[in-house]
């Protein structure tokens, strides 16, 4: 229910706004995909890196292409799991990292 108030609410204002969240609060994987990220790769997942379309309309709009994304690796889980970071390309660039595959986003702050 409540990803469809997102999704509801989103659809009204154009974005939803995304709640902050401290880099130094990600969980140890995150901190490893932000590394590979800044250095451009090499990324252990195939999909790391493709256009994020943003069809949830969570994030603050963009154009095509704007936004990638990128897998944090989940312990324990064989497959890439849920937890992601989607950056935007402008200089500097904004990440937002989700646990919960797209339903919701925290943007990632110093």
């Amino acid at each position: 229910m409540r990803f469809f108030l997102a999704l509801f609410l989103a659809g009204l204002f154009g974005l939803a706004q995304a709640q902050d969240i401290a880099r130094a609060e990600l969980p140890r994987e995150a901190h490893d995909t932000l590394r590979l990220i800044a250095q451009g790769g090499p990324f252990p997942h195939q999909r790391d890196g493709v256009v994020f379309q943003n069809r949830e309309k969570l994030l603050p709009r963009a154009p095509h292409g704007f936004y990638r994304e990128y897998t944090v690796s989940t312990p324990g889980v064989r497959h890439r799991g849920a937890r992601r970071i989607v950056c935007g390309s402008a200089p500097p660039p904004t990440c937002y990292y989700t646990a919960d595959h797209y339903q919701s986003f925290r943007k990632i702050v110093p």
